[in-house]
């Protein structure tokens, strides 16, 4: 099986499992570059993942407050020496970051920062990253940042060989070098405000039942519980991670979140979190990407490396005010704003 069959089966079995006959017939309908992003080489191309429900009306907003920090979300750059086009994106969304009237305190990476999570992809990372003046830049783990099990000895994509020699421990190993981590899992301050990046722990060498999907181990769940019990008492919260959440109630398998129930209750006792995901490559023009999920506001990333409407490239800018949250879509290819993509909640009062 080569990479292009194995991705569109995959993303067969996810669909049929989470989508309506119309929704599924649509993607069946859809043509191959359509479906996959797909680039030159062996580039990934996640699949599909429904879009979320309507969002829930919020109170009017007394006035946003103070701003206390902002933070530029980036996610899905599938950075590959197989395909320079990705660079050439990130670049272009980095510039875009710098300009006066956007500030960051950070730069979120949100998963997939590679196509494989080979040497060669993160080196090129750390070239185009080093070509700005940029604030301190964080990440998490996408499933692509292992996909160097499927990557034979001769360069070339190779399921029946899985794992070719390959490890989700050295997987894991370069994206904790790459960002001077002890753990895939970190969390730091904006300005007070606590940002939680919840990773990846195992992929398919390890734990063949996860798939595509984000499985966190005891540890890092622990982690999570013990850091938001510190947190400041009603404060907004922060939470990234990279595949998107399966519906309230039930835990996710592949391309999800797998143990989505004991992150919902962790996270419930707090009024105020704020959780992003990626993954999904939608464009901000043409779908929702807000919801009220469970206890806390969940938004959907767009991607700056893949995005499957061809020649775009698009991020979140986040504001946190004293009293309110801000997100607005970034169209990165001509430097505007997403009329679509634009949220301001207020916090919810008590907690």
């Amino acid at each position: 099986m080569n990479r292009r069959q194995f991705l569109r089966s995959a993303a067969g079995v996810f669909v049929a499992a989470s989508l309506g006959a119309a929704s599924l017939y649509r993607y069946l309908t859809r043509s191959s570059s359509e479906e996959t992003g797909a680039a030159a080489g062996p580039a990934g191309s996640p699949s599909p993942s429904p879009a979320p429900a309507s969002p829930t009306p919020t109170p009017t907003p007394q006035g946003p407050g103070k701003l206390v920090a902002s933070l530029w979300l980036l996610s899905d750059l599938h950075i590959t020496t197989y395909d320079p086009s990705t660079s050439d994106k990130l670049k272009k969304a980095l510039a875009d970051t710098q300009k006066p009237e956007t500030p960051a305190d950070a730069i979120v990476l949100g998963g997939d920062l590679t196509d494989y999570g080979m040497e060669s992809d993160y080196r090129q990372l750390r070239t185009v990253l080093n070509g700005f003046k940029l604030p301190p830049v964080y990440a998490n783990m996408g499933n692509h940042d292992y996909y160097d099990i499927w990557i034979n000895s001769a360069g070339a994509f190779a399921t029946e060989t899985k794992p070719n020699g390959k490890t989700d421990a050295q997987s894991r190993e370069r994206f904790m070098s790459f960002l001077k981590l002890e753990k895939p899992y970190s969390q730091f301050d904006a300005n007070g405000i606590p940002v939680f990046l919840l990773s990846q722990e195992a992929y398919q060498q390890e734990k063949p039942e996860v798939g595509e999907g984000a499985w966190y181990s005891d540890a890092q769940l622990a982690w999570l519980k013990d850091g938001l019990a510190r947190a400041p008492k009603g404060g907004p919260i922060v939470v990234m991670i990279h595949q998107p959440l399966p519906p309230v109630g039930s835990d996710g398998a592949t391309h999800r979140v797998i143990r989505a129930n004991e992150l919902r209750d962790i996270l419930a006792p707090y009024p105020n979190v704020f959780v992003f995901s990626g993954h999904t490559h939608r464009d901000f023009n043409s779908e929702n990407h807000y919801q009220q999920h469970a206890t806390f506001h969940w938004f959907t990333n767009s991607t700056v490396g893949r995005l499957r409407t061809t020649g775009l490239s698009q991020g979140m800018y986040i504001q946190l005010y004293e009293r309110e949250i801000h997100v607005r879509g970034r169209e990165f290819g001509d430097g505007t704003w997403i009329a679509s993509a634009d949220w301001t909640i207020p916090y919810t009062a008590g907690g």
